[in-house]
């Protein structure tokens, strides 16, 4: 059965310059069978009702300014699998979620780029599923318990977020190994929670964590973390890392 995966995806940068986190998403991806499938949840797809991608042949889609242009010339051809979303669609209704197809959504920059360096042959069908923000991470766990099963049936669930993310508070010519404290406790709290198994603290981040707020303004690159566990196994962690100071770049690992 395979395990569900939090990926801290970074910045868009990442797909060119993958510092430690490349070794350590390939290193993961040689530890498991090759999947026949990967349903994936994205911070970059919030929407407010649940929606899944049936797109057969998604775009790259380059949702990002300011950056090079070799980054907009990446290209992730990956096929979109509709009959597989169909299935997502109705595991989400049989768990009391309605959701529906959404057959035009491209791949945004939370999908492409982790697994760019993760599956460079681009060649494992990709379905997307929404980010309800609104529902916290409650409904979260929800839509990852809905599709935990898939795991027994080849298919890789992944959840695309960043352990921190405050990019006001970010130092774009920081190195590895420079980390801000706020950050790293934040971290440090969340990953002691997960270890715990202690869901009570986890759903109430926002107020128990330290430094909650500052950490994640908003919300939506936390929540996959979420998806990812409910639909995993037991707690790992993968990498752990940070990059210009404060965005966290760890990779857990559940099951």
């Amino acid at each position: 059965m395979f395990p569900s995966l939090y990926i801290s995806h970074g910045s868009p940068m990442l797909a060119l310059e993958p510092g430690a986190s490349g070794p350590a998403l390939a290193r993961l991806a040689a530890e498991l069978p090759k999947p026949k499938a990967i349903v994936i949840v994205s911070a970059h797809w919030e929407s407010n009702e649940l929606l899944v991608s049936g797109n057969p042949r998604p775009d790259t889609w380059h949702d990002f300014g300011g950056f090079p242009k070799a980054l907009f010339e990446v290209e992730y051809p990956a096929p979109g699998d509709p009959q597989l979303a169909a299935e997502v669609v109705e595991l989400l209704k049989a768990s009391n979620l309605p959701a529906r197809i959404d057959s035009n959504r491209p791949f945004d920059h939370g999908v492409w780029v982790p697994l760019s360096l993760m599956y460079p042959q681009a060649d494992i069908p990709i379905v997307q599923v929404s980010l309800p923000t609104r529902g916290g991470p409650a409904l979260q766990a929800h839509v990852g318990q809905a599709l935990s099963s898939l795991r027994q049936h080849g298919v890789l669930l992944i959840g695309s977020g960043s352990i921190t993310h405050n990019l006001r508070e970010l130092d774009w010519h920081a190195g590895p190994e420079s980390v801000e404290p706020w950050a790293q406790a934040f971290r440090d709290w969340m990953v002691e929670k997960l270890a715990a198994n202690d869901e009570a603290a986890l759903n109430d981040y926002r107020q128990l964590a330290p430094n909650a707020v500052r950490n994640h303004p908003s919300d939506e690159h936390l929540l996959p973390l979420y998806f990812a566990r409910a639909a995993g196994g037991d707690f790992s962690i993968a990498h752990q890392g940070f990059t210009m100071g404060a965005l966290g770049m760890d990779i857990y690992r559940f099951g």
